[in-house]
C-alpha cells in the first residue's frame, strides 16, 4: 500500500473511531515516520474534492464519504497480493486453517467484526508479512484462485486481526466478485 492510503486510512479510521476530525500534518508526519512533503501530498487529492479543509495550522476531514471513495478509485489491491493458489476448501474452513499471525481482510474481515455475512463467499484474503507457514498450509494448486494473500504494511497491526471497516470497504470495492457488492451495501449502512 503506498504512504498516502496509510494516510488516509488513518484519518478515516480516527474520524470513524473516536470522532476524530481535526490533524496536523506534523503529528502525522512523526506518527508514520515521514515527512511533512509526503503527507502535504497526501493531501493534495481531498483537498481538491473539499474532502479535507487545509488551515495555517491544521487540516480538517469535512468528508468521510469523499476521502473513502476517493481512496477506492485510488486502491490498487493486484498490486499489494503476494501469494494466490486454490485451495480445495469452503472460505471458512480455509479461515480456521490460518496461522494466527494473519489479519484478515475482505469478506472474511467484514464477517469476524459484524458477526454476520450479508451473502455467501468463497475467496478468501488476508494480509501477512511472511509467507513461510502459509505457503506450508496452502501449496500452490492450479484452478480457479480462492485465497489470496496482500503484503501487510508496517502498521495495520495495530488494527487487531481484521482490515478496519474503511480499509475492508476500500478492498471490497477492488474485488470483483458478485457477492462484494452485498458486502459493500452493508458496510456503506454501518460506516457513513
Amino acid at each position: 500500500m503506498k504512504k498516502k492510503e496509510i494516510i488516509w486510512r488513518y484519518i478515516l479510521s480516527e474520524a470513524l473511531k473516536k470522532r476524530q476530525f481535526i490533524f496536523t500534518q506534523k503529528n502525522l508526519a512523526e506518527t508514520f515516520n515521514i515527512s511533512t512533503c509526503t503527507v502535504f501530498n497526501a493531501l493534495k487529492a481531498p483537498r481538491q474534492l473539499s474532502a479535507i479543509e487545509v488551515t495555517g495550522r491544521f487540516f480538517r476531514l469535512k468528508s468521510i464519504e469523499k476521502l473513502l471513495l476517493l481512496w477506492a478509485t485510488h486502491r490498487n489491491l493486484g498490486s499489494d497480493i503476494i501469494y494466490a493458489t486454490h485451495v480445495g476448501k469452503s472460505a471458512r474452513e480455509i479461515e480456521g486453517l490460518m496461522p494466527p499471525n494473519v489479519i484478515f481482510g475482505a469478506f472474511s474481515a467484514y464477517r469476524f467484526a459484524h458477526n454476520e455475512a450479508p451473502a455467501d463467499y468463497d475467496q478468501v484474503y488476508v494480509y501477512a508479512d511472511k509467507l513461510d507457514e502459509i505457503k506450508k498450509r496452502f501449496p500452490k494448486n492450479t484452478g480457479q484462485k480462492n485465497l489470496f494473500v496482500l503484503k501487510a504494511d508496517p502498521y495495520l497491526r495495530s488494527f487487531g486481526s481484521t482490515t478496519p471497516d474503511v480499509q475492508t470497504f476500500v478492498d471490497l470495492w477492488n474485488i470483483g466478485a458478485w457477492y462484494a457488492k452485498d458486502y459493500l451495501n452493508a458496510l456503506k449502512e454501518k460506516i457513513l
